[in-house]
């Protein structure tokens, strides 16, 4: 399985000149705790999250409209090529506490944006189709069952 069939299917990304206004705005539209930060080639420049909005920009004083998300995003950003298979991303992310990991190709250009949401339902349901095949096995009332 792709990784990127597993990534939200509107990714959440603004640019180095977005306010963090803008990309609360994008995050709430969404339905995201992060966006990507992407330069003018579309290439990641960083990530900005739930956490840099509580605790980079919340004690900054300034408003959301003045300050820009370049200022205050994480960077550098940890990311994933496509090629990563989802039990890998899952380690990768619990290991680091990451809660996003941008997927991107060999250039840098951002594919999608795995969050651990999608790669824990991708884990349950996993498990659902497996504990189901084997009740169907054990439950096989057929000659040799």
């Amino acid at each position: 399985m792709n990784v990127l069939s597993l990534c939200d299917e509107k990714s959440a990304i603004v640019p180095q000149n977005a306010t963090v206004e803008d990309a609360v705005k994008v995050m709430n539209a969404c339905h995201v705790g992060a966006v990507v930060v992407a330069d003018d080639n579309g290439r990641l420049a960083g990530i900005f999250t739930e956490r840099d909005v509580l605790v980079k920009f919340a004690l900054s004083g300034r408003t959301a409209k003045e300050i820009l998300v370049r200022d205050l995003m994480t960077t550098p950003a940890h990311t994933a090529s496509d090629q990563i298979s989802p039990g890998e991303a899952l380690s990768v992310m619990i290991e680091r506490h990451f809660r996003h990991l941008p997927i991107v190709d060999a250039a840098g250009r951002v594919l999608g944006i795995l969050s651990i949401r999608d790669l824990l339902q991708w884990r349950a349901d996993d498990l659902s189709h497996e504990l189901n095949s084997l009740e169907q096995y054990y439950s096989n009332d057929s000659l040799g069952g």
